[in-house]
């Protein structure tokens, strides 16, 4: 299927054309689709003890939960061949919705393993976000907008963790018992799919130049028998087996932890419900910008040695997830088990960015069944882990430390994946001509360096933003240890109703948010402005606490050092704000970018 008119680049701040649109309802609706499909996971201490679970039937139900999208992404692939994505969004979020409302009407083990079966469904809408941006966007970015509309996508399996334990104690706030709580909470979430559903429907078209509908009927989209075959078309080659085992053990073990991570941290480290989910949701958080980076990187390794570049990258960035997370398997301290899963977490979204930037590139007559293959593949790799945490035999860390390895040893069939000199070369004409169309959409451009006086040259401002970014971090895990503590300074001292500090809770994890993932922002520079400002708002509220508590004692004059110090640190982050990043970064790398193609410097 040949495509016209795809985007060459990747304008975040427009809703103007059909790209872009595709673009950010995809992964609205897959971020949206991520929640519900892992809503119930930070409530299951709750659930285990009303319906009486035991851990093999916990097992058991994160096992359901996963296993039936298998089944459902090889479906979904092969549908978006035949009807294109923005039909089969619509179906599978309008469909999707209803067992993730029902799940309420669960009362014992069966019907809850039954529901969560069907919850599953809606993890096919992967397969679709990924469809959709490839047939969108040409080779130039292609890496990169597969790999951020996944990553934003994925932030809902992070932002679950934080968001349901506080709906589910607004609730119980509101007069309802724990066992009311918990139900009306995936309510909540399951009407919002349904919305986005009849929405996706409005806003969105099949590919740039309209529908597939309307185009198969004007002849201007030519496709063999409106894909059928291209299931098997698919199934025959090997590449697509050897990557479906690839992302078994990236994308597969991102489904994993985000299963049994706030469990974990509860069972092992003695958290509470509020701090375990919050731990457990920086692993998912860090698809901000994770994904993205790899699927960046992959972009960037295909212009210096091709197709099998990528694959390169690939490997790489496998084998490191392989060996962070055996290390983070043998965490047994809570401040050194965090940065060790923020590190671990990295390298799982990075690979997986790496992975469907090869995608679009293995058989563009079966796109979507490719994705659809290579997705289940996720799927059943969170399958296969799912029984080594059932087993009784078997604690947590010991089946962390067996993924670890399992992982590493995969990541050797990444390299099983080749491309024959013809298909380099015809990649590399369509890397070119995509290459040539954005050199001459922005040749009329200021010069970057014209822009921003000094950019030719490293910038001490560089050194403050990585240091500031560490040092953020670095806050940020300590809040999480000592929420107390932060939630006290937050009330500044007082008890409040709890109404009132289910609120100031809200802000608390807001502010370890902020931290941990605009700090590692800034460290790589990347959205560095938005990182910037996010961080700013909550050192402006600590700047009026700091005040506040110091007025009595003289704010200028006194020895208030926390004072003075929280007042630096802000304008810091304000100046970031206007200046943005320096050479060293990721926002200066993605603008660059566009200024030297062709090779020519404008």
């Amino acid at each position: 299927m040949e495509v016209r008119n795809k985007a060459t680049s990747i304008d975040l701040f427009s809703l103007k054309t059909p790209q872009m649109r595709a673009f950010h309802m995809s992964w609205f609706a897959f971020f949206l689709c991520f929640f519900a499909w892992f809503g119930i996971a930070p409530l299951m201490a709750v659930v285990r003890d009303e319906l009486g679970l035991t851990k093999e039937q916990i097992g058991n139900t994160i096992i359901a939960s996963v296993a039936i999208t298998i089944v459902a992404r090889l479906i979904i692939g092969w549908l978006c061949d035949r009807i294109g994505p923005r039909l089969s969004y619509t179906f599978l979020l309008l469909g999707g919705s209803i067992p993730v409302m029902a799940i309420g009407l669960s009362h014992d083990y069966m019907t809850f393993l039954l529901f969560r079966l069907g919850i599953g469904v809606i993890g096919a809408s992967f397969v679709i976000t990924q469809y959709h941006t490839s047939v969108m966007f040409a080779p130039n970015v292609v890496g990169t907008a597969n790999a951020t509309s996944a990553g934003w996508g994925n932030l809902g399996g992070g932002v679950t963790q934080m968001i349901m334990p506080l709906v589910f104690a607004s609730f119980v706030g509101l007069g309802y018992l724990d066992a009311t709580a918990w139900r009306l909470s995936m309510v909540a979430a399951g009407a919002v799919c349904f919305l986005v559903g009849i929405a996706y429907f409005f806003f969105t078209t099949d590919l740039p130049d309209g529908n597939f509908k309307e185009l198969r009927a004007s002849g201007e989209l030519v496709q063999d028998d409106s894909g059928k075959g291209s299931f098997w078309l698919a199934a025959s080659d090997y590449r697509v087996w050897a990557l479906f085992l690839v992302y078994a053990a990236c994308f597969g073990i991102e489904l994993t932890i985000n299963n049994i991570a706030a469990i974990y941290y509860m069972d092992y480290f003695d958290l509470g419900l509020k701090t375990a989910g919050l731990v457990a949701g920086l692993f998912g958080l860090m698809n901000i910008f994770a994904r993205t980076l790899g699927g960046f990187i992959s972009d960037k390794f295909v212009q210096k040695s091709g197709l099998k570049g990528r694959v390169r990258w690939l490997f790489i960035a496998l084998m490191i997830e392989g060996i962070a997370l055996v290390f983070f398997s043998q965490m047994r301290v809570l401040a050194l088990a965090i940065p060790a899963m923020i590190l671990f977490s990295l390298f799982v979204q990075m690979s997986e960015g790496a992975t469907y930037s090869i995608v679009p590139f293995i058989n563009k007559k079966a796109l979507g069944s490719v994705a659809g293959i290579v997705g289940a593949g996720g799927n059943m790799g969170a399958v296969a882990a799912g029984f080594l945490f059932r087993a009784e035999s078997i604690s947590y860390p010991q089946a962390l430390l067996i993924l670890g390895g399992l992982v590493s040893f995969c990541a050797f069939f990444s390299l099983l994946v080749r491309f024959s000199p013809e298909d380099e070369l015809v990649a590399d004409r369509e890397l070119q001509r995509a290459m040539l169309k954005r050199h001459e959409e922005t040749k009329k451009r200021v010069p970057l360096h014209e822009l921003i006086p000094g950019i030719r040259h490293l910038r001490p401002m560089d050194a403050l933003r990585i240091y500031l970014g560490a040092a953020l971090v670095l806050k940020g895990i300590y809040f999480i240890m000592n929420m107390a503590d932060l939630e006290a300074a937050v009330n500044l001292g007082k008890e409040l109703p709890h109404e009132i500090s289910l609120g100031q809770t809200m802000i608390a994890w807001s502010v370890v948010f902020a931290h941990v993932i605009g700090g590692a922002s800034l460290m790589l520079g990347f959205v560095t402005r938005v990182a910037s400002a996010a961080n700013a708002l909550i050192l402006f509220g600590a700047v009026i606490i700091s005040f506040t508590s110091s007025a009595t004692e003289g704010v200028l004059l006194g020895n208030n050092v926390d004072f003075q110090f929280t007042t630096f640190v802000f304008f810091t982050l304000v100046l970031f704000i206007w200046r943005g990043s320096g050479p060293l970064s990721v926002d200066h790398l993605l603008r660059i970018d566009a200024e030297k193609e062709p090779e020519v410097i404008l």
